[in-house]
């Protein structure tokens, strides 16, 4: 007797290949029947009008954390999420020892906008070993998840204070080895790297990583090749890519003998030479036998900026050691005529001009307000503002946040892609050079939404703009990364594969209102939406979403290298 019957849906496997209407029949968490069945079974799903594809999967989240608090790993669930790979961009909470937790967290608290208070009271911070770590959460989850070992934590734990700003010796590297070693034996899928620009730690310095040689991180990447079923993910910088991103990058791959995704490219028709210097890097890669993989935000991001965590903020000239004081004092400091000019000045300073564009505060919208006297200018531009009080923008702004408690969340100028654009985009999705993806789930919780990227892909881009079809679509959100990950018997539909379905209405599916919503540990706050269209999640077999609503099943695995993944050699790539 089969455990699940969904009958009459229609079948989209995620090879690529044309839907059909049939039945998926589940047992013991896996798919044993496809196409039509007279089996009964225990429960019965009707899927008449809905289309049945394998769970999304998405290999750039920051859940390390969110897993101890919340176990369906919430937005990600809702739409469509059954696989996630945490421990990206050298930020792991593993492996640990006492003295580098309250690094770590404040780490994570800047970088990757989680609360601080947050990590303080909902994450235990008990485990030493990646393989502790991973224990933990067995039995656990909601959905699949599996992690990278972070840079910045490997160096942190094996270097001490000593991992800021110094270089490491050859015993430094030997005791990174070494605990590299260990996390992957474990289980930990593979290794994460930064050297972002953007990736300042709590006291606004760069983060550990980023004072890594390029040797340094050749030999780590050589330790995961020691280790079957790996991979390797890295961030090299914003902006153009010189030659010596490239080589770094392609050197990292050829030492692991595993192919690398980067993070992230942006796409933009009307200045076409960005994403084609990034892709270069593929294409220098290719050339030396190695393999570098771009991962790619499929829609425009309306991102949030504000001055309560700082990010984006720290990255301009002379701006981080004021980002970094504590709010009060970072209040007074802001008040202050001559450290605004300051500010300023840095501002004008700054070498990258996409961050200079970004953060252009006589652009900036007022995105969420916390104030009655602030409410009435919601999605009203700084400049326009300004001009109406004849006082210079900045200022302005400066005055709007210090008057919430910096609280106060500015939308950057909103760019609105062209055709051509879209086409381009579109184009490099099905590019083997690419991979959908770059949600950042569980990082910049105040600042970002891209966790609606695959509904946003499956309404907005196929229904909407006809750019993919729908089999194309499902293709790259399911079956591209989990190849490039070599995770078993996950991202399509066949007899033998774990039973990871989606199942919405190809009319109305897309995302949902975008809010804020205060249900973190500490009262802490978050951005949230749910999705339109989403009727049902299964995880290995099991249902975990029902409409808008979790089912409260929690059959997820964690997943670990050579176990859940086959080793993806460059040759085969």
């Amino acid at each position: 007797m089969l455990d699940l019957l969904i009958a009459g849906g229609f079948v989209v496997d995620g090879t690529g290949a044309p839907g059909t209407r049939a039945d998926v029949g589940v047992r013991d968490g896996r798919i044993v029947a496809l196409g039509s069945t007279d089996e009964p079974a225990r429960r019965r799903i009707d899927a008449d009008g809905l289309v049945v594809a394998p769970g999304i999967v998405d290999i750039h989240t920051h859940y390390d954390a969110q897993v101890f608090w919340d176990a369906s790993l919430t937005p990600s669930s809702l739409h469509g999420i059954t696989t996630v790979v945490g421990g990206n961009c050298g930020f792991s909470v593993a492996p640990l020892t006492p003295e580098a937790g309250p690094y770590l967290m404040q780490m994570l608290a800047k970088v990757e906008g989680m609360p601080l208070e947050s990590l303080e009271q909902g994450v235990p911070w008990d485990w030493r070993s990646f393989g502790d770590y991973l224990d933990r959460l067995e039995g656990t989850l909601a959905i699949n998840a599996g992690f990278l070992v972070g840079h910045s934590a490997l160096r942190r734990v094996a270097m001490g204070p000593a991992a800021i700003g110094e270089q490491a010796t050859p015993e430094h590297i030997a005791r990174m080895q070494s605990l590299l070693h260990e996390s992957l034996a474990a289980g930990a899928l593979g290794f994460s790297s930064s050297q972002a620009t953007t990736h300042n730690d709590g006291d606004g310095t760069p983060v550990p990583s980023r004072f890594a040689t390029d040797e340094e991180l050749a030999l780590l990447c050589s330790t995961v090749g020691d280790h079957p079923g790996t991979t390797l993910e890295f961030i090299p910088t914003v902006g153009d890519f010189g030659e010596e991103h490239c080589e770094t990058m392609t050197r990292m791959s050829l030492a692991a003998r595993r192919s690398l995704n980067w993070n992230v490219l942006v796409v933009n028709r009307e200045f076409p030479e960005m994403h084609e210097s990034q892709l270069r890097a593929s294409d220098h890669a290719a050339a030396r036998g190695a393999r570098v993989v771009a991962l790619t935000l499929p829609y425009d991001l309306l991102i949030r900026v504000n001055l309560a965590s700082g990010f984006l903020f720290d990255t301009l000239p002379g701006w981080a050691p004021v980002v970094a004081l504590p709010l009060d004092e970072r209040i007074r400091a802001l008040s202050d005529p001559g450290v605004r000019e300051k500010l300023k000045k840095g501002w004008a300073e700054e070498p990258n001009d996409l961050i200079k564009s970004l953060m252009n505060w006589e652009n900036f919208h007022i995105a969420e307000a916390f104030t009655p006297e602030i409410e009435p200018l919601l999605e009203r531009r700084i400049g326009d503002i300004a001009r109406e009080r004849g006082r210079d923008a900045f200022d302005v702004m400066l005055d709007i946040a210090i008057s919430e408690q910096l609280r106060t969340s500015f939308h950057p100028l909103a760019w609105q892609p062209s055709d051509a654009t879209w086409r381009a985009r579109a184009e490099l999705w099905r590019d083997e050079r690419t991979v959908i993806g770059a949600s950042d789930s569980g990082a910049h919780l105040d600042m970002m939404d891209s966790f609606s990227y695959a509904v946003q892909v499956l309404g907005p881009s196929v229904r909407e703009r006809q750019l993919l079809s729908l089999e194309e679509a499902i293709h790259q959100l399911t079956c591209v990364p989990a190849a490039l990950y070599g995770l078993r018997d996950r991202g399509r539909i066949a007899a033998g594969a774990w039973a990871d379905l989606v199942l919405f209405d190809p009319a109305r599916v897309g995302p949902g209102q975008t809010h804020t919503r205060p249900d973190l540990p500490a009262g802490a706050s978050r951005l949230y939406a749910e999705p339109e269209g989403i009727e049902h999640v299964l995880v290995n077999g099991s249902e975990i979403v029902r409409g808008k609503s979790l089912t409260g099943e929690r059959p997820g695995r964690v997943l670990r290298s050579g176990q859940d993944t086959r080793t993806v050699e460059l040759s085969g790539a």
